[in-house]
């Protein structure tokens, strides 16, 4: 990917895109490393839901944004085609972690990990629509140790999800329960945690930067899986989890935004869009491709 110029002309900045710091989006940028289009972008890295904000305020152009924010900024955002951070069911990285079985919650207080609200979405969505309870929810910084000593369940994510789902737990007796898991035995579709896109504003300006942008994680997230082993020996050296788990994250985990995708993120939409902030029947709008 190289730097394009403006639709007038002008030479242009590098696009600003966010880069999800968890281990979860790894493959979808070691690639860009690798082909150096990495070199071609101003890279902001950060937790999903304050990369999400800065999207929707205009501080970055392009990037990842949890479902939730997505789907209540239609207006302002355009997804990208075939690219995403889901599941088929198990995620290994998004659990409710409990002291009891979950329909034993009702009035039970449960910490929030405050580091995506789609997962908090769909995990308040589980335990009152599945499990027939209502905890009495609380925001609480990612920490499963410190969510426990007050409260009786945890939502985690993200890497601390993952420990979470191998068995890095605080205390003995935890009930863990896969998010992607739950939900797909209950409605039989993938679950979409972050799409990919651009803002509609940016598009308009530097249409041609979007879609190299587009092409140039394609290109990382397929160069990533085809070697996916080395993708995982580079992860293990910094983390806990050893090559061989990791390989097996990274390939449960699901890259694409495909048919069937979309038919999990409407099924969300209308479970939960009234109450969370954006019409039953919103849509994902695409990227539609050069002519």
């Amino acid at each position: 990917m190289t730097a394009q110029p403006s639709q007038s002309g002008r030479p242009t900045r590098r696009p600003r895109v966010g880069h999800i710091q968890f281990l979860n989006c790894l493959p979808l940028y070691w690639g860009l490393v690798h082909t150096h289009s990495i070199l071609d972008l101003d890279l902001t890295r950060d937790t999903p839901e304050k990369l999400s904000e800065q999207l929707v305020r205009g501080e970055l152009d392009i990037g990842p944004v949890t479902l939730v924010e997505y789907l209540r900024h239609t207006d302002e955002l355009v997804a990208l085609p075939d690219i995403a951070v889901g599941c088929d069911g198990q995620v290994m990285s998004c659990e409710i972690v409990s002291r009891v079985p979950l329909e034993e919650l009702d009035g039970a207080k449960v910490a929030l990990g405050s580091t995506s609200r789609t997962s908090v979405r769909l995990a308040q969505l589980l335990l009152s629509e599945r499990y027939g309870v209502e905890p009495e929810y609380y925001s609480s910084a990612p920490d499963l140790a410190a969510m426990l000593s007050e409260a009786q369940a945890a939502v985690v994510i993200g890497d601390l999800g993952l420990r979470a789902y191998l068995g890095h737990l605080p205390e003995e007796g935890l009930y863990v329960h896969d998010l992607g898991e739950l939900w797909k035995e209950w409605t039989g579709l993938p679950f979409v945690f972050a799409i990919w896109a651009a803002r509609k504003e940016y598009l308009a300006q530097e249409p041609e930067s979007v879609h190299a942008v587009h092409r140039a994680f394609l290109d990382s997230r397929d160069l990533s899986m085809r070697e996916v082993g080395k993708v995982a020996e580079h992860a293990a050296r910094w983390e806990i989890f050893d090559p061989a788990v990791l390989e097996r994250y990274f390939t449960t985990l699901y890259f694409h935004l495909g048919e069937r995708q979309l038919e999990g993120v409407t099924e969300f939409a209308r479970r939960v869009g009234p109450d969370t902030g954006f019409p039953s029947d919103v849509r994902v709008e695409l990227l539609q491709p050069r002519h």
